[in-house]
């Protein structure tokens, strides 16, 4: 067996380091760059910090909604799991309704995925949303936005897939209607780099690094 590192505080330390070395970094603020580099950590890809989109005060505002309280919306349950509790202030919710009850009868009615029909029932405005899993998520977030419905404070876009992620992120990036966001273009996501994403967010609103 070749050597390897046991040490838990020294793996961190080096894991962090070698993304803060190897990825490119400096077109970003500051404090996106922060959240950048926990996304990086999340899938273990520097390439990424090149296929971010976002906007400068995407960081900045979803740091104000954390310390103000406002809830956390995960499109899916890994989402939410993958969120840090302790990292969070006091009282913050974390919620998803893919599996609320009323979830199954509003996708048969609206003809659409249970993903997609759980946003119905988010509570938009100033909330930090963090979607890692369903495009249709995100398409239906952005329509709720068109019609009218509350902005978040923050999305944190990262649907995985063939069919529809890279178009839903394309569509957030070009036309945010308002919502401070960062995303990752193409097809590339997943549950890890959404709830990285927000873990960033809630080390920055502690005032640190954990």
């Amino acid at each position: 067996m070749r050597p390897y590192e046991t040490d838990p505080a020294a793996i961190y330390a080096a894991s962090f380091a070698t993304v803060r070395r190897e990825a490119s970094l400096t077109r970003f603020p500051a404090d996106v760059a922060e959240v950048a580099v926990r996304i990086i950590h999340a899938c273990g890809m520097v390439e990424v910090a090149d296929r971010l989109d976002y906007s400068d005060d995407v960081a900045a505002s979803g740091i104000a909604a954390l310390r103000s309280g406002a809830p956390i919306y995960a499109d899916c349950e890994m989402v939410a799991s993958g969120i840090t509790r302790r990292l969070l202030p006091d009282g913050i919710d974390v919620r998803c309704t893919l599996n609320d009850p009323r979830t199954p009868d509003m996708a048969r009615d609206l003809g659409t995925t249970r993903s997609a029909a759980a946003v119905d029932l988010w509570q938009t405005e100033g909330a930090v949303i963090a979607i890692g899993n369903a495009p249709t998520a995100l398409f239906r977030l952005l329509e709720r936005l068109e019609g009218g419905a509350p902005c978040p404070a923050a999305i944190l876009a990262f649907p995985v897939g063939f069919v529809g992620a890279a178009e839903s992120k394309a569509e957030l990036a070009i036309r945010p209607r308002g919502a401070p966001f960062i995303t990752l273009r193409g097809r590339r996501g997943g549950s890890a780099m959404a709830s990285a994403a927000v873990n960033a967010l809630a080390i920055l609103a502690a005032g640190g690094e954990q």
